[in-house]
């Protein structure tokens, strides 16, 4: 192998950022909101981060947050993340960040940021117990794309104000390791009886939010297909968490319901099943 074709392949290797998502750093303007979008991964790598991030743009754009995507961890210094009021972990896995870039995003929230979480940002850094604690869970495993009912929880919130309490879509339903309720403001479940392969029984929390360390934190385990980015409902849903995350909107967080609230399902919602081959 000659040494530049060994260089790219030691940079793949080791998840150096790619020139076209290396971080340029934002001046700092009065008045604006500005969102960073870190892509890294080290594990997984969803086929939709592209789509993803073209969303999110259009996102800013509609809705007045300009809108930086990288991947590059150097992002993640004091001065760097000083523009900024929200950073989105978008489709991140793995361990993406080193001790110095924890310690500068840990000041960064505790000084009033805001985190948003997008599906497999709670399969990453799963050895920083802060990032655990901001995310709310950790991710187990899942079943296969499929149908399923979401039962929104939380009317109010920016993040699900937009979409039906009972909402059908289709993605990759999470499995997490803890039930998160006991810890965060609970935004929408996902209904295990109408898909198969949850694992958590009755209360399925897959949209939370909190106050956290000084911070916001919202989370979404949704976004998997690339179809999620371009289905209206579910852009609405990461919109309105973006911006209650970068305060943009208010939206009340601070309440733990410690059991799931009781609901009575349409009589006409038929049980969602994914045709076998």
């Amino acid at each position: 192998m000659n040494p530049v074709a060994a260089f790219a392949a030691a940079a793949m290797l080791f998840g150096s950022p790619d020139p076209a998502t290396r971080f340029v750093p934002r001046t700092v303007r009065a008045g604006e909101t500005a969102v960073l979008v870190f892509t890294r991964t080290t594990g997984f790598r969803h086929e939709s981060i592209p789509d993803a991030i073209a969303a999110v743009r259009r996102l800013g754009t509609e809705n007045g947050f300009p809108v930086d995507a990288t991947e590059d961890p150097s992002a993640f210094t004091d001065v760097h993340l000083a523009p900024y009021r929200a950073v989105l972990f978008l489709l991140t896995t793995g361990d993406v960040l080193g001790e110095d870039e924890q310690a500068a995003f840990e000041r960064w929230i505790r000084s009033g940021g805001g985190w948003v979480g997008v599906h497999s940002a709670t399969d990453t850094e799963y050895e920083w117990p802060f990032y655990g604690e901001l995310a709310g869970a950790y991710f187990a495993g899942h079943p296969e794309i499929q149908p399923a009912a979401v039962h929104v929880e939380d009317r109010a919130h920016p993040a699900t104000s937009a979409v039906p309490e009972n909402w059908p879509r289709t993605d990759e339903w999470y499995n997490f390791r803890a039930n998160p309720r006991e810890r965060v403001h609970v935004l929408a479940t996902v209904d295990e009886t109408t898909y198969s392969g949850g694992s958590m029984g009755a209360d399925h929390p897959i949209a939370w939010c909190q106050e956290f360390a000084g911070g916001r934190a919202f989370y979404t385990a949704g976004g998997h297909t690339r179809e999620s980015w371009a289905e209206p409902l579910f852009l609405a849903h990461v919109a309105g968490g973006i911006r209650w995350a970068a305060g943009i909107e208010s939206g009340f967080c601070g309440e733990i319901q410690r059991s799931v609230p009781r609901r009575v399902a349409p009589r006409s919602a038929p049980r969602l099943v994914t045709p076998r081959n």
